[in-house]
């Protein structure tokens, strides 16, 4: 019934799409700002507001409100980003400006802030701006030097102007430069004090639109008023700070450079510029002068540092990184009143930082919010929905017991903690894991659309020191590159830069033993006098081999590793603990190449991982390596259809029992499975002395076939066209030097019975 038998054609269906647009949207957003540029604090509804180079704004208030907006605009690149801030205090609203030199007026009455306005400068760019308590006009500075005045109300330009010619003396002839500072006298708000960059600073009436006042200082950087409104301090680009009175203006009241060092010859050094200051006094009377900069230029005063002149005492609180901003908290938002300063919010270039003034030694105030997700560079993630009820418990348990809380930290209240939350939690549980450069893991709760760290896992621990470290690789030895979570034995299996996989398991109590070490070199050997013409492999044996094929040499092979493990007992905190190291060693002067799968199982106790040379099952029970397969032997030697032509070497017998005709004829995967063709065999743990690890090595080799079965003519068909299907897929094999392991699965397989 060949030549009768008819293909029966099967009509084509065409799947309609369900909805012709996909959206994506999302849910939450947890870390800090990627370079942060702004900063903005509302201190009545305590709310502070972030702006980012990218044009991204957060409004943080209370721990769980966390709202992020984007300036969406078109035009070039960088024109969104965020230059200035400023909150309508306690009405809902918060003014943005940005590169393109647009303000725009958010309103954050809803739940997703949107913008009410937008207001465009057309031939100047702005350079400060200036908002006073409970006022409806807003004091916009340019880079031209002038003044514009902004209405609230219709968020327009009331075509108030105060010109940049109308403040200078008319003997000066040069332009005083931009705008660095507005503010209205605390006592009068209709005195407006101007500062330009050159120094030159006016105290401008705007009632009749005359200069009231005129001083001449330098390099003008920041200004502050004193509570009376009848003295302010200036910060310069030397690092020195002015105090001027507004009834003098032939010189400043008093001069200091709190950070200068002098030279042998008595003269002070140079500091570099102090970046803003503020002059605030509690109900004591005491005075708080607090600056960002100022440091000297030497080589020990580089840290970036906010300091603190109380009582005739300066303390520097160092930061690790630049300060962008900062803004003193008072209790009293008005700044004629004794202010009372009790904390500093200190926007930093990767951190956020709340200083306790009240606390002798001005400690810290511990972050709530999950800023510290980059501590240490994110290297991997890991995600767990619908995980075990008990498991976010059992890590928040050990997580508690093993950080204490640390020393040196404020025992203040978050002071930014407005707003309102409604943790809406979901049906399921939800962690997710990262993994840091310093080899930390660190455990975080998703479920309430917070991110609230649980545990903290140090792999780094396991390992000694290392001696030296490369100059050539940038890359941490202890870098998190493969996390696998098994939530239902806890059991973790870890691969880090150094090609080392680590098993943990997780106990609730502390322990004390030795960590077992398994030194497994993913190599494999070729036995040329048993390599029979049409076996040859095309792939690496091991990383950086390049095209030709590596030779286990184990004498060579022990190079060492880029880890060496603890010896001896190790007390091991609650929690995940170690239980295995797997150590691939370098081969032949070259450094094993990076894992790149990794999975585990712990209903058959399986661990398996993989990189560009092979595949590793190691067993987590007996803790011992089942099988070291190399690359060649995952998709070389054992593949059917996989042939490279090769000439036989001469005077080489072709044995008999291997027919011409039959090597060229296509075969079946059956029959090569049937007779064995190309097997590859694991030699089992080879023990390398009395206290070396175990070391597995695969060995691929290939025997003469016997007579083949005969075959049936369709057999023959079905099997010739699937070979040549598989030619061009083949052909680009061939060409690849290394084929890595990308992804390894545990698959239950189970037989059905038919219902039949």
């Amino acid at each position: 019934m060949g030549n009768n038998f008819k293909k029966r054609q099967q009509p084509t269906r065409r799947l309609s799409p369900v909805s012709k647009k996909l959206y994506f949207q999302s849910t939450f957003r947890h870390g800090f700002p990627y370079q942060p540029t702004a900063m903005a604090f509302d201190p009545i509804q305590k709310l502070l507001a972030l702006g980012s180079k990218c044009g991204s704004l957060r409004i943080f208030g209370q721990p769980g409100v966390d709202v992020h907006v984007r300036h969406d605009m078109d035009g070039p690149p960088g024109s969104a980003a965020i230059l200035h801030l400023q909150f309508l205090v306690n009405e809902g609203f918060l003014i943005s400006a940005t590169a393109d030199d647009t303000l725009h007026l958010w309103s954050h009455k809803q739940k997703v802030p949107q913008i009410v306005q937008s207001l465009k400068f057309q031939k100047e760019k702005i350079s400060y701006m200036h908002l006073p308590l409970q006022s409806k006009w807003m004091y916009v500075g340019t880079v031209k030097g002038n003044v514009h005045v902004v209405q609230i109300e219709t968020f327009s330009l009331s075509g108030y102007i105060i010109n940049w010619n109308k403040t200078i003396e008319l003997t000066m002839k040069t332009h005083p430069g931009a705008i660095v500072h507005l503010s209205d006298n605390p006592l009068d708000a209709s005195k407006l004090l101007i500062g330009y960059e050159s120094g030159q600073i006016v105290l401008w009436d705007l009632r009749s639109r005359n200069i009231e006042m005129r001083w001449l200082a330098y390099d003008l950087r920041s200004i502050s008023w004193h509570y009376e409104g009848k003295q302010f301090m200036c910060a310069h680009a030397d690092g020195t700070l002015t105090t001027w009175n507004i009834r003098n203006s032939q010189k400043y009241v008093h001069i200091s450079q709190p950070h200068a060092k002098f030279n042998k010859d008595g003269k002070p050094e140079q500091c570099k510029p102090i970046g803003k200051v503020e002059w605030k006094t509690n109900r004591a009377g005491e005075a708080f002068v607090i600056f960002s900069g100022g440091m000297p230029y030497d080589q020990a005063c580089r840290t970036p540092s906010i300091t603190v002149v109380h009582n005739k005492t300066t303390t520097v609180l160092e930061m690790e990184h630049n300060v962008i901003d900062f803004v003193t908290l008072c209790e009293s938002p008005y700044i004629s009143d004794m202010q009372e300063p009790f904390a500093i919010i200190a926007l930093l270039q990767n951190d956020l930082v709340v200083v306790d003034l009240q606390t002798p030694g001005y400690p810290w105030i511990e972050n709530p919010y999950p800023m510290n997700i980059h501590e240490s560079p994110v290297t991997c993630v890991s995600y767990l929905a619908d995980c075990p009820v008990d498991l976010i418990p059992a890590f928040y348990s050990v997580g508690r017991a093993g950080s204490s809380k640390r020393q040196g930290l404020s025992e203040m209240d978050w002071p930014i903690n407005g707003g309102t939350w409604s943790a809406q939690g979901c049906s399921y549980a939800e962690v997710i894991l990262t993994g840091h450069a310093d080899g930390s893991i660190k455990f975080w709760d998703a479920s309430a659309g917070t991110l609230q760290v649980l545990y903290k896992l140090k792999t780094s621990k396991i390992f000694e020191k290392p001696k030296s470290r490369s100059t050539e690789s940038e890359e941490d030895p202890f870098a998190i590159n493969l996390i696998s979570l098994c939530p239902e034995s806890r059991k973790l299996c870890v691969a880090g830069a150094s090609s080392h996989v680590m098993l943990f398991t997780y106990k609730k109590t502390e322990s004390s033993d030795e960590v077992m070490v398994l030194e497994i070199p993913i190599v494999y050997e070729v036995i040329e006098d048993e390599i029979s013409p049409d076996c040859q492999f095309s792939g690496p044996g091991s990383a950086g081999s390049g095209n030709k094929l590596d030779l286990l040499d184990l004498e060579n092979k022990r190079e060492g590793c880029t880890l060496k493990v603890r010896t001896g007992a190790q007390k091991k905190p609650a929690g995940f603990q170690a239980q295995l190291v797997c150590l691939t060693p370098w081969n032949n002067g070259e450094p094993p190449s990076h894992i790149t799968a990794l999975t585990i199982n712990s209903s058959y106790g399986l661990m398996a991982y993989g990189n560009e040379a092979g595949l590793v099952i190691v067993d987590i029970e007996q803790r011992v390596c089942l099988l070291n397969v190399g690359s060649p032997d995952l998709y070389g030697a054992q593949d059917p259809y996989y042939r490279v032509p090769r000439s036989p070497k001469k005077n080489q017998v072709v044995p008999e029992a291997i027919p011409l005709d039959f090597e060229r004829q296509p075969r079946s995967p059956s029959i090569d499975q049937i007779n064995g063709v190309c097997a590859a065999s694991s030699t089992p743990p080879i023990q390398m002395g009395g206290s070396q690890p175990p070391i597995a090595t695969s060995v691929t080799s290939c025997r003469p076939r016997p007579e083949p079965p005969r075959r049936s003519r369709s057999q023959d068909k079905l099997d010739s066209s699937f070979s040549r299907s598989r030619s061009s897929s083949m052909s680009s094999l061939e060409n690849i030097t290394s084929e890595a392991v990308q992804c390894l699965v545990f698959a239950d397989s189970y037989t059905r019975k038919s219902g039949r």
